[in-house]
């Protein structure tokens, strides 16, 4: 009985101090009409992401750069507004373009891609990015590490190669769920296994 206390405990004060880290790999989001062109139908869903109302699809794209090519890369739903890609800066010198650091959505003056799917293919105008490290939290998890959405903060991963990532940017929404989100070049360098944590820093 004690020990279920103090794991209880433990389990409180984890939660008061670190947010989880999640490694995002590779992956694409598409329009209603690009999912149609694609793929012949609306995206369907393989399974939920951590973020709610997200899914990993079932279907995958070629995408296409001036230099090179990923092939099977995943595909995000639901469709958004406007279609993006967002690689790591590793993926981007392969696809031959220079995608800029940006938040998801942001994609004005970015490199655009083709896309082929398994009906048919879209070129895409603008929207390569390498998403910029940040912290998805809900209000009550903003509030309780004191920080505000747009805020920018360090975070001190607690991974086998533990480094301090700065320049991090906090989301908050009430449509969150509260994770760290690094792409597969930063979750590399610090070591990073599924159930990692993360610290923000004062």
């Amino acid at each position: 009985m004690e020990n279920q206390k103090i794991a209880a405990l433990a389990e409180v004060l984890a939660g008061r101090l670190f947010v989880e880290l999640e490694a995002s790999g590779r992956h694409v989001h598409v329009t209603a009409d690009q999912a149609r062109t694609l793929f012949g139908h609306p995206l369907t869903a393989r399974r939920p992401l951590s973020q709610p109302g997200q899914f990993l699809a079932n279907e995958r794209v070629t995408v296409l750069g001036p230099k090179g090519k990923f092939e099977n890369v995943a595909v995000l739903g639901p469709e958004r507004r406007e279609a993006q890609v967002e690689v790591s800066l590793t993926d981007a010198r392969v696809l031959g373009v220079k995608a800029p650091v940006r938040l998801s959505g942001d994609v004005a003056d970015t490199p655009g891609a083709v896309l082929t799917g398994s009906l048919g293919s879209v070129t895409i105008p603008r929207g390569v990015i390498a998403a910029k490290r940040h912290i998805h939290l809900t209000p009550e998890d903003g509030a309780k590490f004191g920080v505000k959405n747009g805020q920018i903060v360090s975070l001190r991963t607690f991974t086998e190669r533990p480094v301090v990532f700065e320049d991090v940017a906090v989301r908050i929404s009430p449509d969150f769920a509260s994770y760290v989100h690094l792409d597969y070049d930063e979750a590399n360098a610090c070591g990073f296994a599924a159930g990692d944590l993360g610290r923000i820093l004062p």
